[in-house]
């Protein structure tokens, strides 16, 4: 069995009965064609986790999750999710057999949850779930607790919750260290930092086991309607702070609370990396951009970290001469209505007949 086991040693221990895996990880590092170079960056890469079973990185986690439950004999899954988790966890659970509930953020594009549902999870939304953190709150109170009666645990992908399944998502580091030894420069997206930190760590287990030569720095990039992480991180402050209420539109990373901030702040200056804050306009451009210049089409979360690379860029923060690698952590068909908006950008006539067919293609070569 391969999927996230390739590393099994670098991961918590799970008997090889209980290890579950649909194909997980190996993910492709695709080097930009367009991109980089139009930005003068010959080293651009995209880690390509929108290629996972489920279509995100949270595969990863999921693998852990429920190996670990088969282990343990947990008899049921409960979770929150705005989305990739549930997907992720629904499918997973589907192959071992088991009922999978979801609290979901409230907002979620029903795409989402169309998924979560398709592999046989129920789907529960929460009004103002996952947007004010007080709502938040009172809500993983009370999940904590049904969870303690049911003799499980709530599955959250962060360190905060989940740490032993978090360690499946650090397998994206153990995949990019073994393609670059010289080290990278790596962009990840963040709502409540889960996996920046899965990242970090995953380098730092690395170099820990393998002595590698190459140092891999790690930058946070999150929306400014999330700004949860970063500015405490550019800033040189050590503390993240909880924003009233999420007001980005783009899905995925909206976590008002703070779960992972701390030690996603602690860590990615260990890496000497940063974080950077971008507006929602600059990541709905990149996604375009993404999928009409290298044919990858990802969910809006997976073009944060395109935008956080060309803030970098404008600031002075990018080395261009050493690999630069932008996770790309969803499929873009998780969000059908945004997929909608993009496809109505592109010609679409009804014609006639073939002269007028013709006349239209003579039309569009030549424009």
């Amino acid at each position: 069995m391969k999927g996230i086991w390739t590393y099994h040693e670098l991961l918590p221990e799970v008997e090889n009965r209980a290890r579950m895996s649909l194909g997980e990880g190996h993910t492709p590092l695709v080097k930009s064609r367009f991109i980089g170079p139009s930005l003068g960056l010959d080293n651009l890469y995209f880690k390509l986790e929108n290629l996972n079973p489920t279509g995100s990185y949270k595969d990863r986690f999921a693998a852990m999750a429920l190996s670990r439950f088969v282990q343990q004999g947990i008899k049921v899954c409960l979770a929150t999710s705005s989305g990739n988790t549930g997907a992720a966890l629904a499918a997973y659970c589907a192959a071992a057999q088991l009922p999978c509930i979801m609290a979901i953020v409230d907002g979620a594009p029903e795409g989402k949850l169309q998924q979560m549902r398709l592999y046989g999870a129920a789907t529960l939304m929460v009004k103002d779930f996952g947007k004010r953190p007080e709502v938040t709150g009172q809500v993983m109170t009370m999940l904590g607790r049904l969870a303690e009666e049911q003799q499980t645990a709530v599955q959250i992908s962060a360190y905060s919750f989940c740490p032993e399944a978090m360690e499946g998502v650090q397998t994206i580091a153990y995949e990019i260290a073994a393609a670059f030894d010289g080290g990278t420069q790596v962009f990840v997206p963040a709502g409540g930092g889960g996996l920046t930190l899965a990242v970090a760590r995953g380098f730092e287990r690395w170099q820990q086991r393998y002595g590698s030569a190459g140092h891999h720095v790690v930058h946070c990039v999150q929306p400014v309607g999330n700004d949860t992480i970063v500015s405490a991180l550019a800033g040189g402050e050590t503390h993240p702070t909880a924003v009233p209420q999420s007001t980005t539109a783009i899905s995925g990373l909206q976590v008002p609370n703070v779960l992972d901030g701390f030690e996603v702040i602690a860590a990615c200056r260990r890496s000497g990396g940063t974080g950077f804050d971008v507006q929602d306009e600059q990541v709905w451009e990149c996604q375009d951009w993404l999928a009409k210049k290298e044919g990858i089409f990802c969910e809006l979360a997976g073009a944060v970290a395109l935008a956080g690379v060309r803030r970098a860029l404008a600031a002075g923060a990018l080395d261009p001469d050493r690999p630069i690698v932008c996770l790309v952590t969803g499929h873009g068909f998780k969000d059908v209505q945004r997929a909608s908006v993009m496809a109505s950008t592109s010609e679409n006539a009804y014609l006639a007949g073939d002269e007028e067919l013709k006349n239209y293609i003579i039309q569009l070569i030549n424009k």
